[in-house]
C-alpha cells in the first residue's frame, strides 16, 4: 500500500526536479501541501499530486494545440 502523504523529496523523485523546485510550488500554492508536526514539516497527499500531474497533462495539451510544429522551409 502506498503512503497517503509524501515528502518534498519524494514528489521531486516522482516528477525528476529538484527539492527546492517542489518546494517554491508548494509555497506559491501551485502545489497543495499541508504543514504538520510541531517542526511544521510538509506533506503532498499522493492523490492531490495526481490532480496536480493531470492538471499540467492539460495544460500542456492547450498549449500545444496553441502552438502547433510548422514545418521548416528547406533553405
Amino acid at each position: 500500500m502506498e503512503p497517503r502523504f509524501l515528502l518534498l523529496s519524494d514528489v521531486a523523485a516522482e516528477l525528476n526536479v529538484s527539492d527546492s523546485q517542489v518546494y517554491h510550488m508548494v509555497r506559491s500554492g501551485e502545489l497543495p501541501a499541508i504543514k504538520i508536526g510541531g517542526r511544521g514539516q510538509w506533506r503532498v497527499e499522493r492523490a492531490r499530486l495526481e490532480e496536480y500531474i493531470q492538471l499540467k497533462y492539460a495544460e500542456t495539451a492547450e498549449w500545444v494545440r496553441g502552438n502547433p510544429l510548422t514545418d521548416r522551409d528547406p533553405e
